[in-house]
């Protein structure tokens, strides 16, 4: 008998294709968001969402337990277009990219050196900062990640598969040379991204053009995350909230591509 989760696998690979036209709806695969989600999966699953907004593509959002073994690169989210999956916020922006649609089009040769560039130190301070805080944190991870992480499996799985996974995430923090930091260091690390994206945006509604970028939707992903976050003890939306004009970034987004109490 085939078991649920498997069945739930199975799923993703049915439908038709649609040729190489810019999807008009897409299905995006992600856990749920009330007792399962952890912190850095919760900021690329709400980045990805923007990011489809921003494109005018709409979505289903997809809850299942296993996203994450459902996902071919066990990364999240990831979405399904016809027969097509693919997973995680720079594969989505490429394949969408490749369909014929590409927010950064417009932008000169040195602005999308200069749009990669701020993409890599969002991902490389606060991607880092929310692993760290979610796995490497003694109390967070005790205390919110293993008991969320290993919500949707039996015992012994339920603590079995949160103890690899923090192995995982402790190796790849120690590749990174993050995994000795303190909280304090941390902390610091998002400041100096928080600092380095507040002097980019200054006074302006986005990060380059009079429209947004895959930027805006990443950075928005990431710092509304850390300002609404529940997924940790580390308070890190105090660092954010030190920089005025990334929270009114954050408030405008919310309100042009998210209706109250809508699509998060």
């Amino acid at each position: 008998m085939t078991s649920p989760l498997v069945a739930q696998a199975a799923e993703i690979h049915r439908g038709g294709g649609n040729g190489n036209a810019v999807p008009e709806r897409v299905d995006v695969y992600q856990p749920y968001e009330v007792d399962q989600i952890l912190l850095p999966d919760f900021a690329q699953c709400l980045a990805v969402k923007t990011f489809l907004h921003m494109c005018g593509i709409q979505f289903t959002k997809k809850l299942r337990p296993n996203a994450e073994q459902m996902s071919p690169s066990g990364g999240l989210p990831f979405i399904k277009c016809g027969p097509q999956i693919v997973s995680e916020f720079d594969s989505i922006v490429e394949f969408i990219g490749i369909k014929g649609l590409s927010l950064s089009e417009d932008l000169s040769g040195p602005q999308k050196s200069e749009l990669k560039a701020y993409m890599a130190l969002t991902i490389n301070r606060l991607k880092l900062a929310e692993l760290y805080v979610t796995w490497q944190d003694k109390h967070s991870s005790e205390a919110i990640t293993k008991p969320r992480y290993g919500s949707p499996y039996p015992w012994p799985l339920q603590h079995l598969l949160p103890w690899m996974k923090q192995r995982e995430m402790k190796r790849y923090l120690k590749v990174q040379e993050w995994s000795d930091k303190t909280v304090e260091q941390v902390h610091a690390e998002v400041n100096l991204c928080c600092k380095a994206l507040s002097d980019k945006l200054g006074e302006q509604y986005y990060f380059f053009l009079d429209r947004p970028t895959e930027l805006d939707a990443l950075v928005y992903g990431h710092l509304n995350s850390l300002l609404k976050t529940k997924f940790t003890s580390v308070q890190l939306a105090e660092d954010v909230q030190r920089y005025p004009n990334l929270v009114r970034f954050c408030e405008r987004i919310t309100e042009r591509y998210f209706t109250e109490g809508g699509e998060r």
